[in-house]
């Protein structure tokens, strides 16, 4: 068996979010082949943020209204919108939950619908949480209208759990994100 190769392609669609592309392609057994592929033209970023005393930490969730998948809970998570992906993350906290944080950690990079999607992210830790202060122009109700976020919530972790059981979080890269940090944490084996 060999790679994947790419034989050449053409855009079929795009916009300043997305590229979609229909790519030839010879599969890894030899055989030709089409791929359609969705190319993000901005790294995304996910916040997990915590705040509490160890063992007794709260989880910020997002319930935001999705086009595409309708309503769910998630972390706070956006396009980056460039290079500097803290500062990318910083303006989702913001923006979508109110908060800012003292202290972040980088947790490392995820991938995102990787069958089709060239769709890059980074998951960051934030802690040490605090409302942020209202400045000129949009409020973060704005914000969070054109989001489609409805809620805000501070969950326990014990009360997380017990979401991932029954289904509630269905994201899979806010269960991704919460799983880096979980064992950047020291909440799994």
């Amino acid at each position: 068996m060999g790679r994947w190769q790419r034989l050449g392609g053409r855009v079929v669609h795009e916009n300043p979010w997305m590229v979609v592309t229909q790519d030839e392609v010879l599969r890894p057994d030899g055989t030709p082949g089409e791929y359609g592929v969705v190319t993000v033209r901005s790294e995304a970023v996910f916040v997990v943020a915590v705040d509490g005393a160890p063992g007794a930490e709260e989880v910020v969730l997002v319930r935001c209204d999705r086009y595409t998948t309708g309503e769910g809970w998630e972390v706070p998570a956006g396009g980056a919108d460039g290079d500097d992906l803290l500062a990318g993350a910083r303006r989702e906290l913001a923006e979508e939950a109110g908060l800012r944080a003292e202290r972040w950690r980088d947790l490392g990079p995820v991938t995102s619908l990787n069958g089709i999607c060239r769709a890059p992210g980074r998951v960051f830790l934030a802690q040490g949480l605090e409302p942020v202060e209202t400045e000129q122009g949009p409020g973060v109700a704005d914000e969070q209208a054109l989001e489609g976020i409805s809620e805000v919530r501070r969950v326990p972790w014990p009360e997380l759990m017990g979401m991932l059981a029954r289904g509630e979080v269905t994201d899979g890269e806010t269960l991704a994100a919460l799983l880096l940090a979980a064992v950047a944490l020291g909440r799994v084996c």
